[in-house]
């Protein structure tokens, strides 16, 4: 069993059962994860599901910020191989994909990207050829920066979602807890005013290209139960921003740092982190491409309604960028 300093919720065989067989009616009945009747049906199919499996997916109560729902059983054999990028994999894991989307919907709002991985709902994280040294999921022989999922977007999810697939070198995801840092009150009261702004990630190729002016954010704001964060270190340009705020900045980072923890994924384990607090990443590893890396199934949750976000952002542009909802 792999190392894991985080909360861990275990779904017993009878939830277990009732979220394969739902997701495996889903799939018969429609041929295909991305079906636009199966996704049609999921809502419906998703209020269906009973309560022990409700109760375990019950909103982050911990300051650490994330959970494991651990339960489900993927056999490797029947997997296939990892493919060599996201745009190869096909029907490859789809009754997973159907799930995951089924506990997305019982958590919130499933969300998609026009611009990311063709709108797809669920997204398959595989690292890719070409891509080691970037800073998205495709890459591999560079640490991850913690971030937030999507940081450049007022849409952003509130949960994000990780399926492990495969890990069969046991890669650590990081998480670190906004919750759990220790900042004087100067540095969160800098850091609270919008100084600089945080820029499309590589995976937003469309995005990037956008030409309305990027417009200052702050990185942290009060919600009614506390601080939250929103962080993305790799595509945030402070050269223009006072050496207080870029100081306040570098050690918001330096004790995020302190209280990350590394969690290792098993081929069935959900890692779910509330996007508001936590800010995630992943170690480097070497690619061998042979089929056995590391594969993950991502998803995006939003929570309507949820107090945690400045009513500013209603006004951002978000560099263009559309989120689908079911």
């Amino acid at each position: 069993m792999p190392t894991c300093p985080a909360p861990v919720r275990r779904l017993d065989p009878t939830a277990v059962a009732e979220l394969t067989s739902a997701a495996a009616e889903l799939l018969a009945l429609h041929g295909s994860a991305t079906s636009p009747g199966l996704l049609a049906d999921l809502p419906a199919k998703s209020a269906a599901l009973g309560e022990p499996l409700r109760r375990r997916l019950r909103p982050v109560d911990t300051a650490d910020g994330l959970f494991v729902l651990r339960g489900l059983r993927i056999d490797d054999t029947d997997l296939g191989p990892t493919p060599g990028h996201w745009s190869k994999v096909g029907d490859a894991g789809a009754l997973w994909d159907v799930a995951l989307l089924l506990v997305s919907a019982l958590m919130g709002t499933p969300i998609a990207w026009e611009g990311q991985q063709d709108g797809r709902f669920v997204h398959n994280i595989v690292p890719s050829p070409g891509h080691e040294s970037e800073q998205t999921g495709a890459s591999s022989s560079v640490l991850l920066t913690p971030h937030t999922e999507d940081a450049f977007h007022p849409g952003r999810a509130h949960l994000l979602l990780l399926c492990c697939m495969r890990n069969h070198d046991a890669i650590a995801t990081t998480a670190a807890s906004v919750r759990l840092v220790e900042l004087s009150d100067a540095d969160v009261d800098r850091l609270k005013r919008p100084v600089a702004p945080i820029l499309p990630d590589d995976a937003y190729e469309q995005a990037q290209r956008f030409g309305g002016r990027p417009a200052p954010v702050p990185t942290l704001f009060e919600a009614p139960d506390g601080l939250t964060m929103r962080y993305d270190p790799a595509y945030t340009p402070q050269e223009t921003a006072d050496p207080a705020w870029r100081a306040a900045y570098g050690r918001l980072g330096d004790e995020l740092a302190r209280v990350s923890v590394a969690v290792s994924l098993e081929p069935g384990d959900v890692l779910v982190v509330d996007n508001d607090l936590v800010v995630h990443g992943r170690v480097p590893f070497r690619a061998r491409y042979d089929g056995t890396d590391r594969w993950l199934k991502r998803a995006s949750v939003r929570v309507e309604q949820r107090p945690t976000r400045p009513a500013a952002e209603a006004d951002e542009h978000g560099y263009g960028q559309a989120a689908l909802t079911l």
